[in-house]
């Protein structure tokens, strides 16, 4: 199902591909790929036992995406490993692996690139873009969506303040 002017691009009305995310159910299984070692799978399942902070971006080589995933590398830097935080993308791993490496980020950064399931079931593709939204999604330690903010304008920065609240919540 398409969710069409759910959000805009620099004004420009997107449809999104799927349903979004619900606060207290729990959130749809997914398998994300990762460049650490070689390419690495990173399911749902590996996230569990840890509340986790899902930060998603449509590319990591944009300046709104840049900004975004080195405040919450910074901002939850503090809350080490009682937190799981991982920024989502359909960069290539290789890409994401550069940039958190030139960069200095800490947080695993993985991506939707091979068959879009995270983004389509997550109601994140942009239809239009084949890219991600930009979103924030908080699990708590069991897999459950505890908070979910699809922000409205894709060129806008998410509302960190109120993100790591949630988290913090968890922890």
């Amino acid at each position: 199902m398409a969710r069409s002017g759910a959000i805009q691009f620099k004004g420009n009305p997107m449809t999104l591909v799927g349903e979004s995310v619900e606060v207290g159910k729990p959130a749809p299984p997914f398998t994300l790929v990762y460049a650490e070692g070689g390419l690495q799978k990173l399911t749902l399942e590996d996230l569990k036992g840890k509340p986790t902070i899902i930060s998603v971006v449509p590319s990591l080589d944009t300046p709104t995406c840049a900004v975004q995933t080195k405040t919450f590398n910074q901002q939850l830097g503090s809350l080490g490993d009682k937190i799981n935080a991982v920024t989502v993308s359909r960069d290539l791993p290789f890409a994401q692996a550069r940039f958190c490496g030139a960069e200095g980020i800490k947080m695993r950064a993985a991506s939707d690139y091979q068959d879009h399931k995270f983004g389509d079931d997550y109601g994140l593709t942009i239809d239009e873009l084949k890219l991600l939204s930009r979103a924030i999604i908080v699990l708590d330690a069991n897999g459950t969506v505890a908070y979910f903010q699809q922000v409205p304008e894709v060129a806008n920065e998410p509302n960190y303040d109120e993100a790591i609240a949630a988290l913090q919540k968890l922890v």
